[in-house]
């Protein structure tokens, strides 16, 4: 594979152009960059045109892959065979890029890492193993808890903000969460479900990403600790997951931590099947 078969540019709306049908001909496989490339496109000031690398692999066939590096400089990647990620990691550290990790499917992730540090030195650190479930048919949670959900609204903002902070804070993420910040956060784009007692107490959350081609991903669920335990992150899920269903979804999908076996198997439970492993890794 040539590396001149990778068309490189910072435009986004020729990405659209020459890869928008290649990205939506796999939605489950594609989520990440299409809820991206989406909120890039429809969010006012979430994307500063030439802030991000765009790359497409052109062959004969049509567009094979597609690669984006944001200003965070995480390179986010299509998958690709180990000769293919070899062939993109010498492109790019031949022509002076750097980057700060990669994310993809397990194996596509741990060719490209391999690669990035034969060709430039750099150690690659797994930062997490995580499962990509796809829903196959949605089950009921049973026993079903108390409670009832509903969809949050306005009024429910400040409470929206608080658990996402805490939600933040438990992942060990970086970021500010209020009212002036939370617009350029990647929890703003998102509709969330409550699922609340039946005295009006909210104990649970769901998140859903806009449609893209179909296909809907929850992101994220969480439940404030004192209130684990007790079934109320499944009936939130499977809330959340009727709801894009009745709006129209073909696929609707999730990432899980792959050692966290409480919330696997909760998914599991509720009808969604692991289709792929998927790897973050950082470059030290």
């Amino acid at each position: 594979m040539r590396p001149d078969a990778w068309h490189l540019s910072h435009d986004l709306d020729d990405l659209l152009t020459h890869a928008g049908d290649f990205l939506r001909s796999r939605p489950v496989l594609h989520n990440t960059p299409l809820t991206t490339v989406e909120k890039w496109r429809t969010t006012p000031g979430a994307y500063q045109p030439g802030s991000v690398l765009f790359g497409r692999l052109e062959s004969d066939d049509g567009t094979r892959a597609v690669f984006y590096r944001p200003p965070s400089r995480r390179l986010t990647l299509t998958p690709l065979s180990p000769e293919r990620a070899d062939a993109l990691a010498a492109h790019l550290a031949g022509l002076g890029h750097t980057l700060a990790g990669v994310t993809a499917d397990h194996d596509t992730a741990t060719a490209f890492a391999e690669a990035w540090r034969r060709h430039t030195g750099t150690t690659p650190v797994l930062r997490v193993r995580m499962h990509l479930y796809r829903l196959d048919r949605l089950t009921p949670p049973d026993p079903h808890p108390e409670g009832h959900g509903r969809a949050a609204g306005e009024q429910d903002h400040e409470h929206l903000m608080r658990w996402c902070r805490e939600l933040a804070a438990d992942l060990g993420e970086s970021v500010a969460i209020d009212a002036a910040t939370w617009p350029g956060t990647r929890y703003a784009e998102k509709r969330y479900t409550f699922w609340e007692l039946p005295d009006g107490t909210p104990v649970s959350m769901a998140g859903v990403n806009p449609m893209t081609a179909g296909m809907v991903r929850l992101d994220p669920v969480y439940t404030p600790a004192r209130f684990r335990g007790r079934g109320y992150a499944a009936a939130v899920t499977a809330e959340a997951t009727r709801a894009v269903l009745a709006a129209g979804a073909t696929e609707v999908v999730l990432y899980t931590d792959a050692g966290n076996p409480t919330s696997n198997a909760l998914y599991r439970r509720l009808g969604y099947r692991r289709v792929a492993d998927w790897a973050p890794y950082d470059f030290a």
